[in-house]
């Protein structure tokens, strides 16, 4: 056992205690080194004051051009530049004052041995190259990237013509001397041709230099290799050329300044642009950092504060402090994005061929109207700034905003927070905000995504349209050519959101009465029409309410009548599902994982069929199904709509089949938690409350949307939703586009896809003298929802047979659905729909 001792109080367990080991003995300090003499320390005083003296010095020297350096950071960036292109302007006056003149002097020696020396026989054409280079930095300072390009270019260019003439002059060696250096291609020539003549000699180091200065060429005018051909047959007049020459290309199709069309004219459109990251179309105006407020003091005024803040977002300087004299915000001038050019976009020129030798041509893009220009800040936008920073100064939080972005809808206000800030305090305004602002409509996000700041979504004053066209030629849209790419619209940043639905694979998208869910519905459709051919993509288009889609009746994309009746509609998911399964089938049969895969083995051959089968294999094209009104369905037949939603949902992407549901009832009886949990992207334009809003997105936001197209986008894999300015179609637009589709083909639809999947039951639809009792009948099953035969013989004394009649008395009429077997039958008619029941049974 354990004990403690009564000395040191140490634990121990029965064992003896070890004895400490022996301290060793500690080290004898070294000796203390020798005084320095007196030659020593005379040599340390001298390397001291030498020191010091270096030193100040270099303090002094350091210190004047730091202070140079301080100034030139006050000038403005564009004057920067200037400087640059000014002084670029001045190098050239030298060097063709010594290349052209008789410059004497050491100066104009330097000038003539550096440039002459290095290009030799073209130092007369040094100027000309400078001058230009200086021209284009002063005339167009924002385009460092295509300067670059023409620069690179430029270079490649003047190589290949150095190495050639170096070639010809006999490739003079540096030893033979200067002056047979500068009657050749210089130094700069000899190093690109002395090489390649000593390894491949000059009859293949010619063309190697060819292949340098074509480059070059085609580096400076933008003209891709396989776009050649038709440029010159464009510049030479001849017949062929696609595109005429007022036709600009550009990087970003349909969304580029004017001043780059002198470095992108006359490209061709049908060479691809790279494909990029979508970029906003304008970037977020960074303010620079104004102090943070820290509480009113005293004498401060609300109205100095505000134009503080706007001066800091606009680069004004401010008054001196002090001043009691009340002077508004400078009025700030509306900047604009980058223009569409003012030309339409060539037509399209593909001719696609369809089964059956037909050729089929995708509508023009002219049909579609172009939009003006986005706005990146108005005098709007610097107004709210100026509230919000004064809300923030009266109750006193440590925070400021440091820029924006501008969407066409909202503008989202980017909130950086002091040290020891609780992002709480930002939220707990939002009513004060909204007060400021004059807005109810204020949407704070905490954080924004990848930032650490707190964004404040205000709607703006001045509001902006979103064209479909303009998202149609965006370069999100033209470089990918899938044809189940749609157009959404704009973000809050000024980007465009395209979304493809064969990647989502199915969408809800749900809103209020005029939020723009109908909009939406026309951009997908008309979308589909614009990039994709019958072969490609076919339509089942559900429209309950009869009104909506009409406009697309008859488009070769259908592959059956638009249909109204929901219990068609019904009837065509089933159909969906047997296509499914059908697909299917052949995918297992064939060995392949996607439909994609399929059809691309029987385009190229690789599939044939068992020997003895008279089946011939088709492509299968995407079947797109869009359901206008989901909650009309859900009231006919909740479970057969149910079922076929769910098991299309959980098994049609592989097939090719993708859903498009749309509803402006987004309750739970509509969109149950099975449908919700099989269609992962979602779309929520302005609900009418937050129990709406958490139905679709299963977060709140929706109920604070401003409606007319402002909705959230939450895709499959997302974090949080987008917030985005839904893109708007006119009437006339569509009727153009159907107008082309309807005249280049004639729709063939298929019988099958509204049959139902069995023989339906004949019944007896003579009531008789039954006509009081099935009234009875239909008002007991609808006022209690439960469609039993056997309650029928409870409540009304009837036997089995006469309650089993009644009840197919009812299902003729709709008012029950069909038998399934012990199960009581579904009901589908409600309450408040019994009295036109009624009326209906009794012939009024």
């Amino acid at each position: 056992m354990a004990t403690r001792t009564s000395g040191g109080g140490a634990r121990t367990g029965g064992a003896a205690k070890k004895k400490a080991p022996a301290k060793k003995a500690a080290p004898a300090p070294p000796p203390p080194p020798p005084p320095p003499g007196i030659f020593e320390r005379i040599g340390d005083i001298v390397f001291r004051v030498v020191k010091g003296v270096w030193l100040g010095l270099a303090h002094a020297v350091g210190g004047v051009f730091r202070s140079i350096g301080h100034g030139a950071r006050g000038i403005h960036p564009e004057h920067r530049r200037d400087g640059v292109g000014l002084a670029l302007l001045g190098l050239s006056i030298v060097v063709a004052a010594a290349a052209w003149g008789d410059v004497q002097g050491p100066v104009g020696d330097a000038v003539t041995a550096v440039v002459a020396g290095s290009v030799g026989r073209l130092d007369v054409l040094v100027p000309f190259l400078v001058a230009a280079l200086a021209v284009r930095v002063i005339r167009h300072p924002d385009q460092g990237d295509a300067t670059g390009r023409i620069v690179i270019g430029s270079v490649a260019l003047v190589v290949g013509v150095l190495g050639m003439i170096h070639i010809g002059s006999g490739t003079p060696h540096p030893s033979d001397g200067a002056t047979a250096m500068r009657g050749g291609g210089g130094l700069v020539g000899y190093a690109f041709a002395g090489p390649l003549v000593d390894a491949v000699t000059k009859w293949a180091a010619i063309p190697l230099l060819l292949i340098v200065v074509f480059f070059g060429l085609l580096v400076v005018t933008a003209t891709p290799v396989a776009a050649v051909p038709d440029r010159l047959r464009t510049y030479l007049g001849f017949p062929g050329g696609d595109y005429p020459d007022d036709e600009p290309y550009s990087d970003y199709p349909g969304d580029y300044p004017d001043d780059y069309a002198d470095d992108y004219d006359d490209v061709p459109e049908e060479t691809p642009p790279p494909k990029r990251k979508r970029a906003p179309a304008a970037p977020a105006k960074e303010a620079p950092a104004a102090p943070r407020p820290r509480g009113r003091k005293s004498g401060s005024d609300p109205i100095e504060v505000a134009a503080a803040a706007a001066a800091a977002l606009d680069g004004t300087a401010l008054p001196v402090p002090g001043a009691r004299t009340r002077k508004a915000a400078p009025a700030v001038v509306d900047e604009t994005r980058s223009a569409p050019p003012a030309n339409p976009l060539p037509p399209r020129s593909e001719q696609l061929r369809l089964s059956g030798d037909i050729t089929y041509h995708l509508p023009a893009s002219d049909l579609l109207k172009r939009g003006g220009p986005g706005k990146a800040r108005s005098q709007a936008n610097d107004d709210v700034v100026a509230a919000l920073t004064h809300v923030f100064e009266q109750f006193n939080v440590d925070a400021r905003v440091t820029g924006f972005t501008r969407g066409p809808t909202v503008t989202r206000y980017v909130v950086e927070l002091g040290p020891a800030v609780k992002v709480e305090r930002i939220t707990a305004l939002a009513k004060n905000i909204a007060y400021a602002v004059a807005s109810p409509d204020v949407r704070i996000i905490s954080p924004i995504p990848g930032k650490s700041a707190v964004g404040i979504e205000i709607p703006n004053a001045d509001r902006e349209m979103v064209n479909l066209g303009d998202v149609l030629r965006a370069d999100e849209a033209v470089s990918d050519q899938h044809p189940m790419l749609v157009a959404l619209g704009k973000d809050v940043e000024g980007g465009f959101v395209v979304a493809n639905l064969a990647k989502m694979p199915h969408i809800l998208v749900a809103g209020a009465t005029g939020a723009g869910k109908s909009s939406c519905i026309n951009g997908l459709i008309t979308s589909v029409m614009m990039r994709a051919t019958p072969d490609e993509v076919r339509l089942v288009l559900v429209d309950p309410k009869r009104v909506e889609l009409t406009a697309y009746e008859g488009i070769p994309h259908l592959i059956t009548p638009i249909i109204t009746n929901p219990k068609r509609a019904a009837e065509a998911l089933q159909w969906v599902v047997r296509e499914m399964d059908m697909r299917y089938d052949d995918l297992a049969n064939f060995g392949y994982r996607h439909v994609d895969d399929f059809n691309k083995a029987l385009r190229t051959g690789k599939l044939t069929t068992p020997p003895g089968s008279e089946r011939e294999l088709a492509p299968y094209p995407y079947l797109l199904v869009i359901v206008d009104e989901l909650a009309d369905l859900m009231m006919v037949a909740p479970r057969d709509v149910e079922d076929s939603i769910v098991r299309i949902t959980q098994l049609a992407r592989a097939a090719g089949i993708h859903l498009v549901l749309a509803t402006q009832r987004p309750s739970v009886d509509v969109v149950t938690g099975l449908i919700k949990a099989n269609v992962p992207s979602r779309l929520a334009f302005a609900t009418s409350s937050l129990a709406d809003s958490r139905v679709i997105l299963d977060q709140p936001g929706a109920e604070k949307l401003i409606g007319k197209g402002d909705g959230l986008f939450l895709p499959m894999g997302a974090n949080k939703p987008v917030r985005m300015q839904g893109a708007f179609v006119t009437e006339a637009e569509i009727e153009a586009v159907v107008r082309h589709c309807k005249e280049q083909l004639q729709p063939e639809y298929r019988e099958d896809v509204a049959a139902s999947g069995g023989q339906k039951k004949q019944i007896d639809e003579e009531i008789g003298d039954d006509l009081d009792l099935l009234c009875q009948a239909a008002e007991l099953v609808v006022s209690t929802q439960f469609g039993s035969t056997s309650m029928l013989q409870r409540k009304l004394r009837v036997g089995f047979a006469k309650a089993g009649r009644l009840m197919d008395l009812m299902e003729s009429r709709g008012i029950v659905g069909p038998s399934e077997g012990s199960k009581a039958r579904d009901v589908l008619i409600k309450p408040d729909e019994l009295d036109q029941v009624l009326s209906t049974i009794r012939g009024e």
